[in-house]
């Protein structure tokens, strides 16, 4: 059995499926160690494995990005949030990172370090020491690749693949505008790595840093991501990671109702994005307030059905509300899911066959929303803040066009046969 590092940065999106790839490598038989955000403990301590917290500078907690961040408040959603996230999220807690991967490692020589992408602190490490003097470094992708490629439009622009040289032409120019602009960013990494006396080898940051590990691994199928002629060696999707176990937990009172025989839409802004009810569950409600739907409004807050009905007054007789819903119970009975576009959220529809209709405008999400569509499986309202009358449309259209459920159901049966925890226990396999 092998000595295994994982690590995540303190945000939940990146550090459940970290936790997920513990519980699996601590029941195979190996020692592990996981390295995260202080407010992680006790789920990392559930899996098996030893917690160690990061140091202060590297950890926040993602719950109340704006008390940790107060300056990103100011700044707008899209390719602003985005700078100030890569430079105050994912750059200025390398330093600390790297330093408690260095100093575990000194009482700990694990085989390998299996890490988040989003950990520079591990990609610090494959720069620093050659492969036979370190553990082998595993990145897991758990959100849309920032991949540049002559195939693609940069990330960030949310723009799908257009096909032959009229589209790679397209894509080459608008690599060159974004790297120009992204010269700053790269160079603020640059100086990052310098601190530790690490010179990143020169090229884009969104390129050189995947390239840096011995192996990326993205939590997706090939059906749900853009195709790179020039993705490096070390790239491949390797599937969604299989659905939580769910607890007991007491269902609500209308649940019988899911099986009444009117189409069942379910809308959600996640578990992070949700803070304001406003953005697309309200709205959603009023859209299809006259469908002959069962519209389930998932708020994935205690208080969420609280606030849903001060912002809309009486609920239309066709939706129900609820706060935590187990979505691994809920979502076979779904025949479609309007969501703001978090990948876990994403590939759970898609594990379960359900079309989509998504709306979403931070983060990754603009290009999660432009792959659903790209891939047939939706519909992709390019916006965080859709207009009732905009949902009720696509989720007309998505509904009535049997294209839209043929092609989840295809990435159903894809996702169904990767088998990513068996991946990545092979490739620990091999280091013995």
């Amino acid at each position: 059995m092998s000595r295994i590092i994982t690590a995540a940065i303190p945000v939940h999106g990146h550090t459940g499926p970290l936790l997920a790839i513990t519980a699996d490598l601590v029941a195979r038989g190996h020692e592990v160690v996981f390295l995260g955000g202080s407010r992680f403990a006790k789920a990392a301590a559930e899996t098996g494995a030893r917690f160690v917290a990061l140091p202060a500078e590297s950890d926040f907690d993602d719950r109340d990005l704006a008390a940790w961040f107060p300056a990103r408040e100011a700044t707008a959603p899209g390719p602003e949030r985005l700078v100030f996230d890569v430079k105050h999220i994912f750059t200025d807690p390398v330093p600390g990172q790297y330093r408690a991967l260095r100093e575990l490692l000194a009482e700990f020589p694990a085989d390998a370090v299996i890490a988040d992408l989003a950990f520079n602190g591990a990609a610090a490490l494959a720069l620093a020491l050659p492969p036979q003097r370190r553990p082998a470094v595993i990145s897991i992708g758990t959100s849309a690749p920032t991949l540049p490629s002559v195939d693609t439009a940069p990330f960030g622009l949310a723009l799908p693949p257009e096909p032959g040289e009229a589209g790679r032409a397209r894509n080459r120019t608008l690599n060159e505008r974004v790297a120009q602009a992204l010269a700053p960013l790269a160079d603020y990494l640059a100086e990052t790595f310098a601190g530790l006396g690490l010179i990143l080898p020169a090229g884009s940051h969104r390129a050189v840093i995947p390239a840096l590990a011995d192996h990326y691994l993205l939590l997706t199928v090939p059906g749900l991501e853009y195709p790179r002629s020039d993705a490096p060696a070390n790239f491949r999707c390797v599937g969604a990671l299989p659905a939580p176990l769910v607890e007991a937990v007491e269902l609500p009172h209308w649940w019988p109702e899911l099986t009444g025989g009117r189409p069942v839409v379910v809308v959600t802004q996640g578990t992070v994005a949700n803070r304001d009810l406003s953005e697309l569950v309200a709205p959603t409600v009023r859209g299809l307030a006259d469908r002959d739907v069962l519209l389930v409004a998932a708020t994935a807050r205690a208080d969420g059905p609280g606030e849903l009905a001060e912002l809309l007054g009486e609920l239309p007789g066709n939706t129900r509300v609820g706060g935590y819903l187990p979505f691994e119970l809920l979502l076979p009975h779904a025949d479609l899911l309007v969501t703001n576009g978090g990948y876990g959220g994403v590939h759970a529809a898609l594990r379960h066959g359900v079309p989509l209709v998504v709306a979403g405008a931070t983060e990754d999400k603009p290009e999660v929303a432009a792959r659903v569509q790209w891939a047939g499986a939706g519909v992709d309202l390019r916006t965080g803040r859709p207009e009732p009358a905009a949902i009720a449309g696509a989720v007309d259209r998505v509904l009535g066009d049997a294209a839209h459920r043929e092609r989840a159901r295809a990435l159903r049966g894809e996702l169904a046969a990767h088998r990513p925890l068996d991946t990545i226990a092979a490739l620990v396999a091999d280091l013995g």
